[in-house]
This record gives structure tokens, sequence and C-alpha cells, in this order.
């Protein structure tokens, strides 16, 4: 597959679930367990989807989105799939607001994970296209 997954997630055992899944569907898979660490692995690696959790020390995961998005490389679209416990509708708002591309509450199914990857997977292509040939802006009518 070639596709590099971070998970950034400070609940160990969730983000090694995760992680060890993603692995066995044959991902290169990073983990970071704090929202500093992510953001500096994220930059260093450039994955082609994120996997982040809310509440984390050091950054929570809004912060790190909203610098990811901030920042973002101007040729590679990069998914960012939001776990967290934080289900309420502010955050998951919040979590669109900043261009989050799905939102997956904790308790998680393993299965609901592994299909929203595979599924910004399958965008990444369609994505690229929209990048490297832009629309062309509408000419006025005369």
């Amino acid at each position: 597959m070639g596709y590099k997954i971070l998970v950034a997630d400070d609940e160990v055992d969730a983000a090694d679930s995760i992680s060890k899944h993603l692995s066995r569907s044959g991902y290169e898979v990073i983990t970071a367990n704090d929202g500093l660490d992510a953001l500096n692995k994220i930059r260093e690696t450039l994955p082609d989807v994120v996997l982040l959790d809310i509440m984390m020390p050091g950054m929570n995961g809004f912060e790190i989105l909203k610098e990811i998005r901030s920042a973002r490389p101007l040729l590679k679209w990069q998914p960012v799939i939001i776990i967290s416990s934080q289900n309420e509708f502010e955050n998951l708002r919040k979590g669109y607001d900043l261009e989050a591309d799905f939102y997956i509450t904790k308790p998680f199914n393993i299965e609901k994970i592994s299909n929203a990857v595979e599924t910004m997977i399958s965008l990444i292509p369609l994505r690229k296209l929209e990048i490297e040939q832009p629309e062309e802006p509408e000419q006025p009518e005369q």
C-alpha cells in the first residue's frame, strides 16, 4: 500500500490497538502520545492520514488541527480523522470548522476507524488531481 498513518493519542492502549490493526492492514504507522510530539512528527514525516485525539498533554488536537491546516503543504491533501471521547455537538462542529475530514467518538469500533482510513486514502488521488489541475475561474459574461 505504501501509505503512512500517524496515530496521535495519549491513551497508550488505544494508540496501540489502532496502530496494530492498521499495521496488519499494510500501512506504515507512526505513533505519538502527546500533542507536541504529534505535531513534530506530522511536520517531519508528512503522513498521508492523521488520526488525532483531542485531549492530549502539551497541545490539544484542535490546536494541532488548526496548525496543520494553516501550514498545509500546497501539493498534498492531508486528511485528518478525529478520534475522541469529546462527543458533544460543539466539539464535533469545532472539529469540522477546523477542517477535520471525519470524527469518530470513543469508545471506538476498530472497523469504523479502518473504514474511515480506507475512505480517506481512496480520496487522495482525487484530491491530488484537484490540486494539480485547479478549476479555471469562470469568465465574466460579456
